[in-house]
């Protein structure tokens, strides 16, 4: 329940965050920035699997960098699902995919430390 929670922060956080810096992504508010997290989540959870199946002979030829792509279809994917949101082009669906991996490793990172796990 907490990575799933974790996840869906860094979600919120990454594209709050790149909708200050990047007039290509504009939230028109709180509750539509709260909305796209939840959908993102859910696109995550049942619809990413199916098209990390469907371009694993393209995710083994490129060591799994290719799951970035297919991260960045699932945030566009998304953004069409929810209102007061907007994404423009495949670039800075990349991006905001790009970003998300790594504030979820941080925030994964911090919740291994504090429970005191050794990698």
């Amino acid at each position: 329940m907490t990575k799933l929670f974790l996840k869906y922060l860094s979600i919120i956080l990454t594209i709050y965050l790149l909708s200050l810096v990047f007039p290509a992504i504009w939230v028109g508010s709180i509750p539509a920035l709260l909305a796209m997290g939840l959908v993102l989540l859910i696109v995550n959870l049942i619809l990413k699997p199916i098209l990390l199946l469907i371009t694993l002979p393209l995710n083994l030829l490129t060591l799994g960098l290719f799951s970035l792509i297919v991260n960045a279809w699932t945030i566009m994917i998304a953004d069409s699902f929810v209102a007061n949101i907007r994404i423009d082009g495949f670039l800075y669906s990349f991006l905001a995919a790009f970003i998300i991996v790594c504030f979820n490793q941080v925030f994964t990172g911090m919740m291994v430390k504090n429970a005191g796990y050794t990698k």
